[in-house]
């Protein structure tokens, strides 16, 4: 297969890392080529505190991927989470020079990049500029504004801020793994991708990705991205009690959440005991199933609980921005027994499971459609994109090139052959060059 028709994939999880290749088929559908999946172990609630140890897991799931799909892995777009990234809102304008003329992509670049400038607290960077609603010349609620006239074009921006450093150190494993960093994505819109359909989106929907160490929230309205979070616990806290409360070991307290594990304590009988073998000769170790609902309870409505606040805070209350589609569940969190009853619960709102497998070809492994490979799933759905986006850039340009060459005498490329040439990149692209030429100065 020739190198360029295929993406990959790379989650860097706190549990796991996993790196996903495919390619989309001529049906729209992603088709999974090879997966490749690690124990991650220097990643500490979303942020690498280990390079050494994150390398080598990277390094393992891209190999077996390799192997699974007989395909050298080149460029990645990798997924960033982490207990520091944060979101917040903002309003920005530009006025045009000549108002008689139409609204174009240039503009918007201009309004974008803007938003890119604004100072941030020291060590933050900015990570995603999404425009929502714009306004022309005072007229409010315009989706999509080229092709209008107007002076005064302003929007509202959901603007998406991480770490310097923490960005700085997943490019850093990215490339002592031997790999090209193609983008950066937030994990929460990464999942968003794989799991909701336009209708949710449109209708108003909050999605939850439970995962190890993170919890990450991601809320859509009139099919706008409007609310990020990323709430510092996860499926690994839940582990750290069990190992607590049962005096187990971690890997013992795992299995028993995966195999016995329930959110909803009044499931389980008195009865019921699961034995656990001592360590070194020791006694085993009984264990009420209730007793581990209870500790399981505990941490998932606090959990739970944190992330209806952030729903709360967007204003899910109101009439106006009542999310309609619910609540979707996904992330290796979300297959915990009893969940979806118990956010119901708590919430009060509609709840399903997300499994990525509307987007996947229908001969595609069953593994992969598990909620667990969701943001994974969404990275390969970008990674796809953004190699489509250049393709046809690439493509346009060429064409453009070739006509200024003939206008030009065969000259070669002209001046407005490069001006086009800057005009085709996106303001995401703009980005991963400032973030790979400031990686470039660190070292």
């Amino acid at each position: 297969m020739e190198q360029g028709k295929y993406s990959v994939g790379l989650d860097i999880g706190t549990t796991k890392i996993v790196a996903i290749i495919g390619k989309e088929n001529e049906y729209g559908k992603i088709e999974v080529l090879g997966i490749g999946k690690s124990k991650s172990l220097g990643v500490h609630r979303g942020v690498v505190n280990n390079i050494t140890q994150t390398i080598k897991s990277i390094q393992q799931a891209v190999e077996e991927a390799e192997v699974n799909s007989g395909l050298k892995i080149g460029s990645v777009v990798v997924g960033i989470a982490g207990q520091h990234i944060r979101s917040l809102h903002h309003s920005d304008y530009i006025t045009r020079a000549d108002s008689e003329e139409v609204i174009n992509e240039d503009d918007l670049d201009k309004l974008c990049n803007q938003v890119y400038k604004l100072v941030m607290l020291p060590g933050e960077e900015i990570i995603h500029v999404l425009p929502q609603e714009y306004k022309v010349d005072g007229q409010a609620e315009i989706k999509q504004p080229i092709g209008m006239y107007g002076g005064r074009l302003e929007a509202n921006f959901h603007v998406v801020v991480g770490q310097v450093s923490s960005i700085k150190n997943v490019a850093r494993c990215i490339k002592s793994a031997g790999l090209d960093l193609g983008n950066i994505t937030l994990e929460p819109l990464a999942s968003s991708e794989a799991v909701l359909s336009q209708e949710e989106k449109e209708a108003g929907v909050a999605l939850i990705d439970i995962g190890g160490g993170t919890t990450d929230l991601a809320i859509f309205k009139d099919g706008i991205i409007r609310h990020t979070a990323v709430i510092p616990f996860g499926g690994g806290v839940i582990t750290e009690d069990i190992k607590e409360g049962c005096s187990i070991i971690e890997k013992q307290a795992e299995l028993l959440k995966m195999k016995f594990g329930s959110a909803w304590p009044g499931e389980n009988k008195d009865n019921e005991i699961v034995s656990i073998p001592g360590l070194r000769g020791r006694e085993p170790k009984e264990i009420t199933l209730k007793n581990l609902s209870k500790i399981i309870h505990a941490r998932v409505v606090e959990i739970i609980e944190q992330v209806y606040v952030e729903i709360k805070n967007y204003g899910h209350e109101e009439q106006k921005k009542k999310l309609i589609a619910g609540i979707v569940l996904t992330g290796g969190g979300s297959q915990l027994k009893h969940l979806k009853q118990l956010v119901e619960y708590i919430t009060g709102m509609d709840t399903r499971i997300g499994y990525p497998n509307e987007h996947l070809a229908g001969d595609s492994d069953e593994a992969v459609a598990s909620p667990l490979y969701a943001t994974a799933v969404g990275l390969l759905m970008n990674a796809i994109r953004n190699e489509g986006k250049e393709q046809t850039a690439e493509e346009e340009e060429m064409e453009f090139a070739e006509e200024e060459a003939v206008l030009a005498g065969h000259e070669g490329e002209t001046q407005t052959a490069s001006k086009v040439r800057k005009e085709r990149k996106s303001v995401f692209d703009k980005w991963s060059e400032k973030l790979k030429d400031f990686l470039d100065n660190a070292e």
